[in-house]
C-alpha cells in the first residue's frame, strides 16, 4: 500500500506530513518516560521483522494480486502504539530512501495508512480492549483465543481504514481519472482478504511470543506475564533468525503479481486478469515540481531500487535487500533507543 507520489497533490502530501509528524512528535514525548531496557533488543529485531515480512508479497488466489504485511498491530503488541508508530516510520524511511518504496512526498501519508490505524486504532480501539477481556472464559488457552481474535481483528479493520485513506487522498487530490466509489469498491474487497492473511501471521507471531516470554506482550497481567518457556535471549535469537530467513531467502519467493495499490490502479490483464482503474503504469496522476524534486532526491539515495542491484535481474539482490535493509532497520531502533535513554539520564540527573 506504499503510495507513490503522483496519487497526491502537494497540498494533500504536506498535510499528511503534519499530521503524522504531530502523531510523532507526541509518541516521543510519550516515550521520554519510558525506562524499559528489554525494550532496546526487542523493538530492534522486531522493526527488522516487519521489514523483511513486507518483503513477502503473498499471492491473493482468483485476483491477480497479492498483498503484504503492513505490520502495525504485531508491532504495537509488542512495543506498544508510540514506540509501534516511530519504528514504522525508520521501517517506511529506509525503504521510501534507500530502496525507492513508496513515493519521498507521498511519505507523510503512507506513515499515516500503514502505520497510524495499526498503532494506535488497533491498539486502543482493539488489542488493548480483547487481550483485557474475559472473553472465553477464564481458561489456560483463553489468552490465546483473544490474541488471536485481536490480530486477525485488527489487522482486518486497520487496513480497511488504511485502504480508505489512500481512496480518500487521491480523491482530495483531484485525479479525476480515480473516481471515488469505483476505486472503493476495488480498494476495500482486495484489502480484506490481505488482511486476513496478515491477521493470521501476526497471530502466530504473537502466540509464540506468548509461550516463550508472556511479559513481553502488552497488556497482560502480572499472573499472564509471568514465566515463560524460553529466555528473552533466546526469543530475540529466534527473531533474529526468522529475519534473515524471511528477508534474505524466502524474499526470493514472493508473489510478481501487483500489490493491492498496484492491481487497483493497473490490473493485471497481462496474466489474464482484469485491467480495473486501467491506468497507464507510465503516465499517471498528478506531476508537480515538488514530486519532481522528491523523485531527484530519491534517485540519489536509492542504492537497491525496487529491492534489486541497478541495471540486473540477479536474485542476489533481493536477498542483500532483506539483509541490509533489515540490518538498517535494527540499527536505527537501537539507536533510537540509545538516544531516548540518553537524554533521559540527562533530564533525570539535571
Amino acid at each position: 500500500m506504499h503510495m507513490a507520489d503522483a496519487l497526491l497533490a502537494p497540498a494533500v502530501a504536506a498535510t499528511m506530513y503534519v499530521a503524522s509528524g504531530s502523531v510523532a512528535g507526541v509518541s516521543i514525548h510519550k516515550l521520554r518516560k519510558d525506562d524499559e531496557p528489554q525494550k532496546l533488543p526487542t523493538m530492534a529485531v522486531t522493526a527488522a521483522l516487519v521489514f523483511a515480512g513486507q518483503m513477502i508479497n503473498y499471492t491473493i488466489p482468483g485476483t491477480g494480486s497479492s498483498g503484504h504485511m503492513c505490520g502495525g498491530m504485531l508491532l504495537s503488541a509488542l512495543l506498544g502504539p508510540y514506540a509501534g508508530f516511530l519504528s514504522m516510520i525508520v521501517i517506511l524511511t529506509i525503504q521510501c530512501l534507500f530502496f525507492a518504496d513508496g513515493g519521498l512526498m507521498a511519505l507523510g501519508a503512507n506513515v499515516w495508512n500503514m502505520a497510524f490505524y495499526g498503532c494506535f486504532v488497533g491498539y486502543f480501539l482493539i488489542w488493548r480492549p480483547i487481550v483485557k477481556s474475559r472473553l472465553f472464559g477464564e481458561e489456560k488457552g483463553a489468552q490465546r483465543g483473544r490474541i488471536v481474535l485481536a490480530s486477525v481483528l485488527g489487522c482486518v479493520i486497520t487496513l480497511q481504514l488504511g485502504a480508505f485513506s489512500v481512496v480518500l487522498e487521491t480523491s482530495l487530490s483531484g485525479i479525476t481519472e480515480l473516481p471515488f466509489g469505483a476505486f472503493v469498491a476495488l480498494m476495500q474487497p482486495i484489502h480484506l482478504a490481505i488482511g486476513l492473511v496478515e491477521g493470521l501471521v501476526t497471530a502466530a507471531v504473537l502466540l509464540f511470543v506468548y509461550e516463550s516470554r508472556p511479559e513481553l506482550l502488552q497488556e497482560l497481567s502480572p499472573a499472564e506475564g509471568a514465566g515463560g518457556k524460553r529466555s528473552l535471549k533466546a526469543v530475540i535469537a529466534v527473531l533474529a533468525a526468522v529475519v534473515l530467513v524471511v528477508g534474505g531467502g524466502l524474499s526470493l519467493l514472493a508473489s510478481s503479481n501487483p500489490d493491492g495499490l498496484e492491481w487497483a490502479l493497473f490490473g493485471n490483464s497481462e496474466a489474464g486478469y482484469s485491467e480495473n482503474m486501467g491506468l497507464d503504469e507510465d503516465d499517471y496522476g498528478l506531476k508537480s515540481k515538488a514530486s519532481e524534486t522528491a523523485a531527484g532526491i530519491q534517485e540519489k539515495t536509492a542504492f537497491l531500487p525496487d529491492y534489486a542491484f541497478s541495471n540486473s535481474d540477479t536474485p542476489a539482490g533481493t536477498t542483500v535487500s532483506g539483509v541490509v535493509g533489515s540490518a538498517m532497520v535494527a540499527g536505527v531502533a537501537v539507536l533510537i533507543c540509545l538516544a531516548g535513554g540518553f537524554f533521559r539520564r540527562r533530564r533525570q540527573q539535571s
